[in-house]
């Protein structure tokens, strides 16, 4: 199988290098607009059988054209490039595991478009959404019936700084609307539309995090997905405690809004130059990061009231220098992509994550990533009081 890794930054590059050592994969095409980013990445990767290929991913005869020469492609692109190569992938008959989560109804339009080309398109395939998502699936497949299905996840740093105790590990942009946009959620069937910034709890991981806030922020795909099979879902993202009233603080002012305001006769976008003066604020002591992640689903089985928890704390690799964030979104990519390689994954269509990792193939997929070095914890309770598993 030939398989094309669309963008070459911090998680592409470690796509790219996992990849590397399939042996059901022939080649890799790694394809980027930054000759930097390429020459890094062919460097780490060090196999002849890993092209890179210098190229204008917003531009649609390129992605359909690259997407023509592989099997298989991996989209590590920002959020507005997403759908387009969702279509360009379908176009060129060629499978797509997505790691961005949003406009996920204009993708699952496209379910019928993809089965008939015989490909499959899985959106959202990272930790959140991705390993969130189909833990939470997990959970509603275990119970006889589903009350309620928290999921919550962020990526913080190992060595916070005030003011915002927060490191911009992708793009800023990425991370702005979590602050702004309301949070899609479900309620009794029902799709609901929540606040920004609401629902705020504190709530503690092991060490070395400690003590953190989480607020609601969208649900992607699950919201579609399970919304009939459980009373109430809805997402958290997690921060470092005080970061979310600052910027809340923020939103409210106005430094966040897109609409143009007119300063000495220039146009300045509040959000753009708030974002300038933020970054540089957003850093931690070191790259290193930790993402947290605790999925509980409640409910019943068998006449008891049962919990089923699923917790993660992920540190930075120092050995591969390789911050947790790329690990924990980069390897349930990379999984995908070796299943369908080896033949694992025969399926057809727009699919999400939650809809794919659930009965037989859920037991394997939780082995590769541990064998990743990505532990999950898991814990059963009947009548909330804990029994380990």
């Amino acid at each position: 199988m030939r398989v094309a890794v669309l963008g070459t930054g911090m998680i592409g590059n470690m796509i790219v290098c996992e990849l590397a050592k399939a042996d059901s994969i022939l080649e890799i095409i790694a394809v980027d607009t930054s000759q930097s980013n390429l020459d890094r990445c062919l460097k780490d990767a060090n196999q002849s059988k890993v092209l890179g290929r210098i190229a204008t991913l917003d531009d649609w005869d390129t992605l359909v054209s690259i997407m023509k020469e592989v099997d298989i492609a991996v989209a590590c692109l920002p959020h507005f490039l997403s759908l387009p190569a969702v279509k360009a992938a379908i176009e060129g008959g060629c499978h797509l595991i997505d790691l961005v989560g949003s406009k996920y109804l204009e993708k699952a339009e496209l379910h019928n478009e993809a089965k008939e080309k015989g490909v499959l398109i899985v959106p959202g395939a990272g930790v959140a959404p991705g390993i969130t998502n189909f833990l939470a699936a997990r959970g509603i497949e275990l119970l006889d019936e589903a009350e309620e299905a928290v999921m919550i996840c962020g990526g913080i740093p190992r060595h916070p700084l005030p003011p915002l105790w927060y490191q911009v590990v992708f793009r800023l942009e990425s991370v702005m609307g979590l602050y702004t946009r309301p949070a899609l959620a479900a309620e009794n069937g029902h799709l609901v539309e929540l606040p920004p910034l609401s629902g705020k709890e504190t709530l503690h991981f092991p060490n070395p995090v400690g003590e953190c806030e989480a607020v609601i922020t969208d649900a992607h795909s699950v919201a579609f997905t399970l919304k009939n099979k459980v009373k109430r879902l809805y997402e958290k993202t997690v921060r470092y405690k005080g970061h979310w009233d600052k910027m809340a603080v923020l939103a409210e002012l106005g430094f966040l809004d897109e609409d143009e305001v007119i300063i000495e006769g220039m146009k300045v976008c509040p959000r753009k130059l708030s974002m300038a003066i933020l970054e540089p604020k957003m850093k931690g002591e070191s790259n290193e990061d930790i993402t947290v992640l605790r999925v509980t689903v409640k409910g019943k089985k068998d006449g008891k009231s049962v919990k089923l928890e699923w917790e993660m704390v992920d540190l930075y690799d120092n050995e591969k220098n390789i911050t947790s964030m790329a690990r924990t979104t980069g390897y349930p990519a990379v999984i995908l992509t070796e299943w369908l390689a080896n033949g694992t994954l025969k399926q057809s269509g727009v699919v999400s994550i939650e809809e794919l990792i659930i009965g037989d193939y859920f037991d394997p997929f939780m082995e590769e990533l541990k064998q990743r070095n990505i532990h999950i914890k898991f814990e059963k309770s009947y009548s909330y009081e804990n029994v380990s598993i």
